[in-house]
């Protein structure tokens, strides 16, 4: 049995670029906590009969207060089931959460007392990639995610299992037209800053102590000619190897902790 780091949501989106919800399914002990502590409905969660341990325990509890049904079942059952194969003796039906708005991201910054922090993708298309910026975004403190309805990886199961539960609490904002939604958040009062090996700001001259959105680019292409044009300033992060470039969810990472150390100071 894998860690309880593993398992993922067989997404209601799956690969349709115009579905506007995911998860129905979630899979993996990890995840499914998460999901349980960030409130999402619980219908039914189908356990591996004779599943031992702590962490399960704790799962099947926190099911049963919030008014889940806990049956039961074989590994075939469960297998069936799943869509990662990763779902460590755990899957829970869900009701499937929608994507947020540019707006909603918004909100959450505003209820939260802190200057916005936003993370806008474009065209990541590498679902684990997805994931580890969320999961970072997550743990830096960001008020949202946002990311093309076109040429992007939605939330689908691989990502929320890269994200290792955080998907649960982190905003994800899935828009037609990218460029609009940076107009939006500049109109909103932020900043945006995007990561490129080109960049004319060195990553320590960046103010993100302001509002700040941070643009990622795409694995391969970087970030597209129309979304560079509307980007405030374009960030290069120190690289002293032979390689020019860092992989999309290590830029992100790097970009939004050294927000979190501006914004400590």
């Amino acid at each position: 049995m894998k860690d309880d780091n593993g398992g993922g949501t067989r997404g209601v989106a799956g690969a349709e670029d115009d579905a506007d919800s995911y998860g129905s399914v979630i899979e993996g002990r990890n995840p499914v906590a998460e999901a349980l502590r960030a409130g999402r409905p619980i219908d039914k969660l189908y356990v591996v009969k004779g599943g031992r341990g702590a962490a399960l325990g704790r799962i099947v509890s926190a099911a049963r207060e919030a008014g889940a049904v806990v049956m039961e079942t074989d590994i075939k059952k469960l297998d069936s089931m799943s869509l990662t194969r990763a779902h460590q003796g755990v899957v829970a039906v869900v009701a499937a959460r929608r994507y947020a708005d540019v707006g909603d991201i918004l909100e959450v910054a505003a209820l939260s007392g802190r200057a916005p922090l936003v993370v806008v993708c474009d065209g990541i298309s590498d679902p684990h990639n997805l994931g580890a910026i969320i999961r970072t975004a997550d743990s830096a403190g960001a008020h949202g995610v946002v990311i093309p309805k076109r040429r992007s990886s939605p939330v689908t199961a691989a990502a929320i299992k890269a994200s290792s539960g955080a998907a649960a609490h982190v905003a994800v904002a899935r828009v037609t037209n990218l460029t609009a939604s940076l107009g939006e958040l500049k109109k909103a009062g932020l900043w945006v800053f995007a990561a490129s090996p080109d960049g004319d700001t060195p990553l320590w001259d960046a103010e993100f102590t302001r509002p700040a959105a941070i643009v990622i680019g795409s694995e391969g292409g970087g970030i597209g000619r129309l979304v560079s044009e509307n980007c405030d300033y374009m960030v290069s992060i120190p690289m002293f190897g032979k390689v020019r470039s860092l992989n999309a969810s290590v830029s992100a990472a790097v970009m939004l902790y050294e927000a979190v150390r501006q914004r400590q100071k």
